[in-house]
C-alpha cells in the first residue's frame, strides 16, 4: 500500500508528460511546467489523493532540489518551537474493540501491527480514547458499578471493570505489546444511573451526595486497568457535557465540574496518588468560556493539566483563546467523526485544514478521530447511539476495508512520534501546512493542496530546499 519502493536519495527525472500522466485523474486541464530538472534529494515524499490514485503512498517523481521560481515557499525554522506532542489516533470505542477482536489471529495481529506497529506497512497511531463505561458505540449500555433501581452503593462495593476484561482489555494488552508507550485517555460518558437526578443512562446530572463516591470511581477505575496492565494517562472529566441526547450522556456545567474537581476528584486523586492527567470540558469549540472559566478558579485549575476539544460547532482557532488565557495549560483535540459512507475528496480536505494542520497550529497536543473500527452497518452502538459513524476501518469477519479517517490520522502518525515538537513555519489558505522536528531530529511537514488546481511550491528547510507538485485537494508528508 505505501511500500518504500524507492531508495532515500530519490533520482528525480520531472518530465512533463510522466508528471501529467501521473496526475490527470486529480487536474484534467492540468498546466504545462518546464522540462527537464535533474537532481536528488534527500526528502521522502508521501502523497494521497482525492481520487485515491494514490494513498499515504511513497512518490518517485513531483519533487526536485529547490529552483529559482516566484512560487509560494514555505519556510521551515527550526529554532521557533511551540507544543511538544503527545500523539495522534482514534477512539478504541468498545464496539471496536469487540470487532477487532473477534477476527481470526492471524487478521487481528496483522491490522494492529498495521495501526500501531513502527514498520513499512505500518502508521504508527501513538494515542488511543476509551471510555469510561460504555460510549454510544458499545453493543449495550453499562457502568462498573450498575444496581437494580432503587439502590444505591455509596462505597462502591460491587464496582468491576468487567465488562472490559472481555474485549476492550485483551484489545489494549495486545496493543501495548506491539507498542508499548501507547497514551490512552479515557473519558466518561455518564455516571451509573443511580447516581443521577434522573437516574437514567441518558442526560441527567451528577447529584452532588455523590460527588465524593464517582471521584472515587475514577480512582477505582484507573487502579483496576492499571492492575491489568493499562496505564491511564488521562482521564476527561464528562464527555460532550453540554449534550444530554446520546445513550449514555451526562450533563455537566463550568460550575459543576469546578466544585468537583476543587472539592472532590482533585483531593481524591492527590491523596490516592494517582498521576493521571485531569482534563476538563471535552466538548466543542463553540464555548471556550466553559473550560477558561473553570481556569479562573484557582482551586480548581491546580489539579488540571488542561483542556479538550471536538470541533462539531465552533473554529478550530479558539483552541488557542483556550491557551493564550491560560499558557501553562494544556490543550488537546480528543474527538472528530466521519459520516457514512464519507466522501473521501471533501473528507480528506476539511480534516486536513481543520485538524491534522488547524488543531496543532493552534497548540493542540493530540487530534484523535472518532471510532475506530465499525461493521459494514456502522454496528455496534447501544440504542439511541451513533448509526451514521464510519470507522477508520470497516471490519467485515477477518477483512478489513481502510476509510477516510485511515489515511487523515496516518499522515501524522506515520511520521511524527510521541515526543516531537512542532516548529515554525509560514502558511497560506491556500497552502496549509504544519512542521516538526521528531525526538530522532527529523523534519516532517504536512501540506494540503486546499483548492481546486495543482500548485507547485516550494519547502525551505534548513537541510534541503526543496521544489514540489501537489495536485488538487491532495495531501503530502515531507520527511528530511
Amino acid at each position: 500500500m505505501f511500500t518504500k519502493t524507492a531508495t532515500k536519495t530519490l533520482k528525480i527525472v520531472l518530465i512533463t508528460l510522466l508528471t501529467s500522466i501521473d496526475y490527470s485523474c486529480d487536474n484534467k486541464n492540468m498546466s504545462y511546467y518546464p522540462p527537464p530538472i535533474i537532481g536528488s534529494v534527500n526528502t521522502d515524499f508521501y502523497l494521497t489523493t482525492p481520487s485515491k490514485s494514490s494513498l499515504l503512498a511513497l512518490q518517485s517523481n513531483g519533487i526536485s532540489p529547490y529552483s529559482e521560481n516566484n512560487n509560494f515557499t514555505i519556510t521551515v525554522s527550526e529554532g521557533t518551537t511551540y507544543q511538544t506532542m503527545d500523539g495522534f489516533g482514534y477512539t478504541l470505542t468498545g464496539g471496536s474493540a469487540q470487532l477487532i477482536n473477534n477476527m481470526s489471529a492471524s487478521a487481528k495481529n496483522d491490522l494492529l501491527q498495521e495501526l500501531f506497529g513502527q514498520g513499512e506497512n505500518s502508521i504508527g497511531v501513538s494515542y488511543l480514547r476509551i471510555s469510561i463505561g460504555a460510549s454510544d458505540l458499545d453493543a449495550s449500555v453499562f457502568s462498573y458499578d450498575d444496581l437494580p433501581p432503587g439502590q444505591t452503593d455509596v462505597n462502591l462495593n460491587n464496582f468491576a471493570i468487567t465488562p472490559d476484561l472481555a474485549n476492550l482489555i485483551p484489545v489494549l494488552t495486545q496493543i501495548k505489546s506491539i507498542n508499548p508507550n501507547i497514551k490512552i485517555v479515557g473519558s466518561p460518558w455518564s455516571a451509573p444511573s443511580w447516581m443521577k437526578t434522573n437516574e437514567s443512562s441518558i442526560g441527567g446530572e451528577l447529584q452532588t451526595i455523590y460527588y465524593a463516591t464517582y471521584a472515587n470511581y475514577f480512582v477505582k477505575y484507573i487502579q483496576a486497568m492499571e492492575a491489568n496492565g493499562v496505564t491511564i494517562d488521562a482521564i476527561t472529566i464528562q464527555n460532550e457535557p453540554e449534550n444530554p441526547y446520546n445513550n449514555p450522556s451526562m450533563l455537566m456545567s463550568a460550575p459543576q465540574q469546578t466544585d468537583f474537581i476543587k472539592n472532590n476528584l482533585g483531593p481524591t486523586f492527590a491523596s490516592n496518588n494517582i498521576q493521571t492527567k485531569i482534563i476538563i470540558f471535552d466538548h466543542n469549540l463553540d464555548h471556550p468560556n466553559y473550560p477558561i472559566s473553570i481556569l479562573n478558579d484557582n482551586a480548581a485549575s491546580a489539579y488540571i493539566d488542561g483542556s479538550a476539544f471536538h470541533l462539531y460547532a465552533g473554529q478550530i482557532d479558539n483552541m488557542s483563546l483556550v491557551h493564550n488565557a491560560y499558557p501553562d495549560k494544556n490543550v488537546y483535540f480528543t474527538e472528530q467523526w466521519i459520516q457514512s459512507p464519507g466522501n473521501f475528496a471533501s473528507d480528506i480536505k476539511w480534516h486536513f485544514r481543520e485538524l491534522m494542520i488547524g488543531a496543532p497550529r493552534n497548540w493542540s497536543k493530540t487530534v484523535l478521530q472518532w471510532n475506530l473500527a465499525a461493521d459494514p452497518n456502522n454496528a455496534p452502538h447501544t440504542p439511541g447511539g451513533c448509526t451514521e459513524c464510519l470507522g477508520a476501518v470497516t471490519i467485515n469477519g477477518s477483512s478489513i476495508e481502510r476509510n477516510p479517517a485511515y489515511y487523515i490520522i496516518g499522515h501524522s502518525s506515520k511520521f511524527v512520534p510521541t515526543g516531537s515538537v512542532r516548529i515554525q513555519s509560514n502558511t497560506s489558505t491556500e497552502l496549509p501546512n504544519v512542521a516538526y522536528k521528531t525526538p530522532e531530529g527529523k523534519i516532517v511537514v504536512i501540506v494540503l493542496n486546499n483548492t481546486d488546481s495543482q500548485k507547485s511550491f516550494n519547502i525551505n528547510a534548513a537541510n534541503e530546499p526543496i521544489s514540489t507538485i501537489l495536485p488538487a485537494g491532495s495531501v503530502a508528508t515531507y520527511v528530511w
